[in-house]
């Protein structure tokens, strides 16, 4: 099944994906979008790791996702592929890239995505187009997919 887990920072999101990817048979793939920019993020990757274990085969792809994704897969996350495709003047690419990756969509993936839209509007031009860009891949995602999990304090809420 294709399932969008979204919700807001630390909701839960990475650990119900995990749970739900458990469930595909093995070999499982884990495509991790983030990159060690700094000591807290690199401390995030390893606990991340450090939960998958060697359950999952784990793929670090900060940008060109279409070509990453597996059957059988955990894609982790599209606001950290997006802000690598932003921080590396790429921006231009999302379209493209997003367009690839729902063609080439695994029939057994769960992709974690960051629900950003709900907060204040920002202030400055390029926040606001970040926040807009993922607005537009969250809804171009949710339709392709079979699944979509909202989630609120570390419980799913199913919707779609």
């Amino acid at each position: 099944m294709r399932t969008l887990i979204i919700g807001g920072v630390k909701s839960g999101k990475s650990r119900r994906a995990l749970e739900l990817a458990r469930e595909f048979p093995a070999p499982r793939t884990f495509v991790a979008t983030a990159r060690a920019f700094d000591a807290e993020m690199a401390e995030k990757i390893a606990r991340h790791r450090a939960e998958r274990g060697d359950a999952f085969e784990t793929i670090e792809e900060p940008c060109s996702i279409d070509r990453a994704v597996r059957e059988r897969c955990v894609l982790d996350c599209i606001p950290l592929w997006l802000n690598n495709l932003f921080f590396e003047g790429r921006e231009s690419e999302t379209e493209g890239i997003l367009d690839s990756l729902i063609a080439r969509l695994p029939v057994s993936i769960v992709i974690v995505t960051n629900e950003v839209g709900m907060g204040i509007i920002p202030a400055d031009p390029m926040t606001r187009r970040y926040g807009e860009a993922l607005g537009r891949a969250n809804a171009r995602l949710a339709a392709a997919v079979d699944r979509v999990e909202l989630m609120v304090a570390g419980i799913p809420l199913r919707v779609k």
